[in-house]
């Protein structure tokens, strides 16, 4: 089956306005953090990760258009499934966070930790919808090699980008997240979480 290329823009197109809703969030939430005082730090892989999520996009498309492969239906409606769900799972992160959330690494001294929602059950939920959505929408679309470049590419930077995060968050975010796993819920941490 190959998903009707139309249907495949329009979802990528979809994203690609979140992604600038986001920004605008990003700068609103930044304005307001930066007058309580806030810190910005990992300015400089925050411009690759920028890059990267407007690069995966465009492969996207251009993959589908240029090299149009037949899926199982079964995984491309598997993969449908999958991006709704990192959808949830991101917004009930944002959602959670309020005006703290960003995509930007800004903190506000002695802030504490949010430790409810889907915090109760790992570090970084919104970065685990990433990594899904980042293998899911490719197959949407027959983009295998999209999924398996930028899923790669992706890790590496988050590597990077939850290292600065976590150091920046500091001790009382260390104290109250140490137990609780990084991308992959633990839902034995709920019960304990506020």
């Amino acid at each position: 089956m190959v998903i009707p290329l139309r249907f495949y823009l329009l979802l990528l197109a979809t994203l690609a306005a979140e992604r600038i809703y986001e920004l605008y969030l990003t700068r609103r939430n930044a304005r307001r953090a930066f007058a309580r005082g806030a810190i910005e730090v990992g300015r400089r892989h925050y411009r690759v990760m920028v890059a990267l999520h407007t690069a995966f996009i465009a492969s996207c498309a251009l993959e589908a258009m240029l090299f149009p492969r037949a899926m199982p239906p079964a995984l491309i409606w598997g993969a449908l499934g999958t991006e709704a769900f990192a959808q949830a799972l991101r917004y009930w992160a944002v959602a959670r966070l309020g005006e703290r959330w960003n995509t930007r690494v800004i903190v506000v001294p002695g802030a504490a930790p949010v430790t409810g929602g889907p915090y109760r059950f790992l570090r970084h939920p919104n970065y685990l919808a990433v990594v899904i959505e980042i293998a899911a929408v490719p197959l949407i679309g027959g983009a295998i090699v999209t999924a398996i470049v930028f899923s790669i590419l992706n890790a590496i930077l988050l590597a990077v980008r939850i290292h600065t995060e976590e150091r920046a968050l500091g001790p009382r975010w260390a104290e109250a997240f140490g137990a609780r796993p990084r991308l992959i819920p633990s839902l034995g941490h709920g019960s304990r979480a506020n």
